[in-house]
């Protein structure tokens, strides 16, 4: 009965003679969007009761007729066959096609995964037999069985399968990339071909040949993006009408010139891209293109880049990536005077990954919408045509790819009177479910989820119904399930719950100052509005204990995630442009801290320097990366210039003020390259070390902006002007924390002749310096996030491009080296979750090394982020991770981030249940201790010292 197995290929997938009723789960419209290759080629659409059916007749095989009444075997089957869907659709689109023997791997995993050993081995045993005879029917040319089979080209004509030289296109993938094997990829490719499928189908089955070897050897994440170019390659010049040809790399590199002027004027044409771009000197520009520079992507940052940012018409992409690149460099040098020259140096820090402009700059330089700008951060007003003014602010910043972050307090607290109607007001929470739906509604260009963050100050008499908005209990009117939000505490607050000590809760409309005043003068009125509540002065309030707040707070952000915590004092106490406004909130992802009102909405413009692409001979190049940063900070001035604006809040601060946010990212990435483990004081240095150089040299930079372009038209006043620099304004923030402040002020390089250079010429930009999240973009760059700790060493990475296995290609250099890479290991990482630390045969010096971001003590997050923050003028967006979270630790570890100095915090990542076993074996076993830190009560202990 054993021969029903190979029912999917053996019996035509469409005959109804033996089907069963489907599962609930699994609808036959589902089904019907995938097809099975055969293996002679043919395509059949897929059906899940053929699986069952199979699997139902290889338990007869073993158990005999018997297993027709057992109700063990029916639930397995039916379990088992859903299983066996999932995971082939896992790493499909919607729909697709899959290969017979995909299929029965994946049965023979299901039947052993499920202990049913006796019919897995007869099944084992089966397809063993019928592979010897297909073997000996075949030639020994992987194209003999294939030699029939046509490939439908782009201009409809059918070519028979022999005359594409797959053989030639894969092995130029290949071409000098270590432990990769072109014979692996042809019989991959082959067993997916199908007769009558089109050439485009063809290029994409070696893409997925290529991909699906990536976590055996992430050398194949370069040969994948090599196979996917051939594929862009050919989309985009059959649109242009070059060429309907398979053109290799070299083959096309004597027509990207070429390509490159005509993609400009057809992209302007469908007015897809300014006219102006066409007005560029598009030959010299040509020139200046390098080619070769396609083969620098893994599979990833090219998919990733081919999905979500490349300029197209009716869903066909035909811009490739260094027209990409270049098309950004022209938007941004729109307004020079020597614009090719400008565009060409900008082209260059682009293609090279060196550093990489945020994803609107990406998404929309050089359109006709050019709004390029990252974040904008805005004040509500406390009345109804502000309200409702600012949810139309929201949905045309998000409209063109802006991320937002709102501040709420001033909106008046649940039960306060309403003059106007002689009523009492619902409070803060109903408008924030208008914000989260508009936030749904208006999608950032339809190329990412609309995206915005609502911050709170924790003295607002809504505070508590506020922490409660991503719940998933509770009246659903009163939840915000797609908006994000934050605490905006003052330090009076932090310095009531470590002192055990009351806290009072007001309506805005009551105390309106203290939304103005931050520091101390905050604390000396606060003071006052509690005396006048206790003589009764004062109508709604309420007292609650500050630790109990702050313990539900922490409650709140462990089980949903929100509201993150941030500090209103020390974004205010050392704020450059103080004398312009008050900081009332972050941004979406909490870097970004600059003043608001009625009239400004703020404004940042973000971009990151890849650390990595800066070292040579394991040290940072100090002389590149000045020029660099000295270019990327002319890009973001730039910006400010060019930028659409679609609201004049917006035009109005950003002309005035003119911020900037330069970030890094591939900070793992450096440290494994210095060969530092993130859990170490070598590490806190490290950080400590290269930020006051990147912040140096961005300040610099902009200095010398100033004394080329004028500086910023607010200077006078700000702490610029007085000479007190970042470094400088932590002196301050010391002054007013008192006890209750501990941060490390050391510094290395010469600041003086900068201070006073400063003093002299002015700045450009009233900020420069922001760490942003690079999510996407260090995804293109192919290193890792931000300041981020690596997640995980081999995983499989979701987003709306699809999923991705993503393997830790410096542990994998690592383990060849040590002659420890084989097929042992690969399974040993993906049964351990990517993990190290429980694998035997690593060395202790590796699990250190190679230590994942849950198996690190999240205090060394903090302490490198401290060092950081000393020479930021903004923030950081600052992810923490807790494999076991409690009480406790939350409340040490917030703690300890405001006693650091710390302005903002992103969000907190913890495991789920299902891997809290694992984590804690692992945790247990790392070599690494947590770093000494001081008591939250005694800072000056010896410790610290």
């Amino acid at each position: 009965m054993l021969e029903t197995i190979d029912a999917q290929e053996s019996t035509h997938l469409g005959d109804s003679s033996e089907r069963t009723p489907s599962n609930a789960e699994t609808s036959a419209n589902q089904e019907n969007q995938y097809a099975v290759i055969r293996r002679n080629g043919t395509v059949t659409p897929f059906d899940l009761n053929k699986i069952k059916v199979a699997m139902t007749k290889a338990f007869l095989a073993v158990e005999g007729d018997l297993a027709l009444d057992s109700n063990r075997v029916h639930q397995s089957v039916e379990t088992l066959a859903n299983q066996v869907y999932q995971a082939l659709i896992r790493r499909l689109p919607e729909s697709g096609v899959m290969h017979i023997e995909d299929i029965q791997d994946q049965v023979e995993l299901a039947l052993m995964r499920a202990g049913e050993q006796k019919t897995a081995r007869a099944y084992v045993l089966y397809r063993a037999e019928h592979e010897k005879q297909r073997q000996a029917l075949q030639e020994d040319s992987p194209y003999s069985r294939k030699s029939q089979l046509t490939i439908r080209q782009p201009d409809g004509a059918m070519l028979p399968l022999e005359k594409i030289n797959i053989n030639q296109i894969i092995e130029l993938a290949v071409a000098e990339i270590d432990d990769v094997s072109g014979e692996t990829l042809i019989e991959l490719t082959l067993n997916n071909v199908f007769d009558g499928m089109t050439l485009q189908d063809l290029n994409d089955a070696m893409v997925l040949a290529a991909r699906s070897l990536i976590d055996q050897e992430p050398n194949y994440s370069q040969v994948a993006a090599r196979l996917l170019l051939a594929n862009l390659r050919l989309e985009a010049l059959s649109f242009l009408n070059q060429s309907s040809k398979n053109l290799t790399q070299s083959e096309f590199e004597s027509h990207y010139g070429e390509y490159f002027i005509q993609y400009v004027h057809k992209a302007s044409e469908l007015e897809l891209l300014d006219e102006e771009l066409t007005r560029f000197d598009l030959k010299k520009l040509a020139k200046a293109i390098v080619p070769n520079r396609d083969l620098s992507f893994n599979y990833l940052g090219l998919q990733t880049l081919y999905d979500r940012y490349f300029i197209h018409s009716e869903e066909i992409r035909f811009e490739l990536p260094q027209a990409f690149f270049m098309r950004v460099a022209m938007g941004l040098a729109m307004n020079e005077i020597e614009r090719e020259e400008k565009a060409i140096e900008f082209y260059k820090v682009l293609s090279n990954f060196d550093f990489m402009c945020s994803t609107p700059t990406l998404f929309n330089s050089g359109t006709r919408r050019p709004q390029l700008s990252s974040c904008y951060l805005t004040t509500v007003p406390d009345h109804l045509f502000g309200i409702y003014d600012a949810f139309r602010d929201n949905a045309m910043l998000s409209k063109f790819a802006g991320g937002l972050g709102n501040d709420w307090t001033r909106v008046r607290g649940m039960g306060s009177y309403i003059q106007g109607t002689n009523g009492k007001s619902q409070g803060v929470v109903p408008f924030l479910k208008v914000a989260n739906d508009t936030a749904v509604a208006v999608n950032q260009g339809g190329k990412r989820k609309g995206a915005v963050c609502a911050y709170l100050e924790t003295w607002h008499i809504d505070i508590e119904d506020f922490l409660e908005l991503r719940k998933n209990t509770g009246d659903e009117r009163r939840r915000t399930h797609d908006m994000n939000s934050a605490n905006w505490i003052p330090d009076l607050f932090m310095q009531r719950v470590i002192e055990d000590q009351d806290w009072t809760l007001f309506s805005p409309e009551e105390v309106d100052d203290l939304h103005e005043l931050s520091g101390q003068a905050f604390a000396v009125a606060y003071s006052a509005y509690e005396d006048k509540a206790g003589r009764g002065e004062i109508t709604l309030y309420r007292t609650v204990k500050a630790k109990e707040l702050w313990r539900k707070m922490l409650a709140m952000l462990f089980e949903t995630g929100h509201p993150w915590i941030t500090f209103k004092d020390p974004c205010n106490i050392r704020y450059t442009n103080q004398h312009q406004g008050v900081v009332h909130s972050s941004n979406l992802c909490t870097e970004i801290t600059l003043h608001t009102s009625d009239d400004e909405i703020a404004v940042c413009n973000l971009g990151s320097v890849n650390l990595p692409a800066h070292f040579n001979n394991g040290e940072l190049d100090k002389e590149k990366l000045e020029r660099t940063i000295t270019t990327a900070m002319r890009m973001l001035d730039n910006v400010i210039e060019y930028n659409y604006y679609s609201v004049p809040q917006a035009r109005n601060s950003n002309l005035k003020h003119r911020p900037v946010g330069l970030g890094i990212m591939g900070f793992h990435d450096a440290l494994y390259i210095k060969n530092i483990p993130y859990a170490s004081e070598e590490a806190v240095g490290f950080a400590d070390e290269s930020m006051e150089l990147v912040s140096y040299l961005a300040i610099s930079a902009s200095n010398r902006l100033a004394q080329e372009r004028g500086r910023y038209s607010t200077f006078e006043g700000s702490l610029w002007s007085k000479g007190i620099l970042p470094i400088d304004s932590v002196n301050q923030l010391a002054q007013e924390r008192g006890n209750y402040f501990n941060q490390d002020s050391s510094q290395r390089l010469n600041w003086d002749t900068l201070r006073e250079s400063i003093v002299k010429h002015g700045m450009r930009n009233s900020n420069c310096l922001a760490i942003a999240p690079t999510a996407t973009i260090s995804n293109i760059c192919g290193v890792s996030q931000s300041i981020e700790p690596t997640y995980q060493n081999l995983y499989v990475k979701s987003n709306l491009s699809g999923e991705f296995s993503v393997a830790n290609a410096h542990l994998i250099a690592r383990l060849k080296s040590l002659g420890l890479w084989d097929e042992v290991m690969v399974n040993d990482l993906k049964y351990f979750d990517g993990s190290v630390q429980q694998i035997d045969r690593i060395p202790d010096d590796l699990k250190a090394l190679f230590a994942t971001a849950f198996e690190i003590d999240s205090r060394w997050l903090v302490e490198a982020a401290s060092r950081r923050q000393k020479w930021i003028d903004q923030a950081q967006s600052l992810n923490l991770y807790m494999a076991e979270a409690s009480g406790k630790k939350l409340d040490q570890l917030y703690k300890l981030a405001w006693v650091r100095g710390l302005k903002t915090t992103y969000y907190l990542r913890s495991l789920g249940a299902t891997q809290m076993e694992k984590s804690t074996s692992q945790q247990s076993k790392l070599a690494t201790e947590p770093p000494k830190v001081c008591s939250i009560l005694e800072p000056d202990c010896e410790a610290c010292q």
